[in-house]
């Protein structure tokens, strides 16, 4: 399972919130109380905390079982040179969404592709080998599958799809999704009160082993 950033911030407060009231002792054992809104929490918890969630936070985004059907020496410079050779085999592609569109046949989303880090995330740079082509049998809405948003797809090759590219013709690789991933935008921190980073988030903010809010 793959936890984004809020669902792990309300676990981190579920917890605090259930051993507030807990006194433990003995050996390795900690005392948390809470007291006019301040919590004291030990800094073994924390640190075990903070790597539960970035273990949960780095984990590939497309199945394991889907990643193991793809074959490590296949690129995508491979597939744009030549889509019908590889007909059938399994691939994922990351990059950012050019159009959606809804037909018949599903949901067709064009990506501009882009090379990726481990978990899949497209990279922001400018480096592509060139354009694929996307097909799902699910209603995808394009104001939400938005262009210049970040997605990650995986499935099968279908061969091509030649569509008109400016003045030309452009041979698409076809891939029927088998899993889509659409990445969270990610807005800038907004900072309402003169708390320097890193001790200020939202209205909760760490120093010297204690919550406040």
């Amino acid at each position: 399972m793959i936890l984004d950033l809020e669902s792990i911030l309300v676990l981190v407060s579920d917890i605090v919130f259930n051993i507030s009231e807990m006194k433990m002792t003995g050996k390795g054992a900690f005392t948390m109380q809470k007291k006019n809104n301040l919590y004291s929490i030990p800094r073994k918890l924390l640190i075990t905390l903070s790597l539960l969630a970035t273990i949960a936070g780095c984990a590939p985004v497309i199945s394991k079982q889907l990643r193991q059907q793809i074959e490590p020496d296949l690129t995508a410079e491979d597939i744009l040179k030549d889509p019908d050779r590889y007909t059938g085999k399994v691939f994922m592609v990351s990059g950012t969404i050019l159009e959606t569109e809804i037909t018949e046949e599903g949901t067709f989303i064009k990506i501009l592709h882009r090379p990726a880090t481990f978990r899949g995330r497209p990279k922001d740079v400018d480096e592509s080998a060139g354009r694929f082509l996307a097909l799902t049998d699910r209603y995808l809405d394009p104001v939400v599958y938005a262009k210049d948003r970040s997605i990650t797809v995986a499935g099968e090759i279908l061969g091509k799809r030649t569509l008109p590219l400016g003045k030309i013709q452009y041979d698409y690789p076809l891939i029927h999704a088998r899993e889509i991933y659409l990445w969270p935008l990610t807005p800038e921190l907004s900072r309402p009160y003169p708390y320097p980073y890193p001790y200020y988030y939202d209205h909760w903010w760490w120093r010297r082993g204690y919550w406040y809010y």
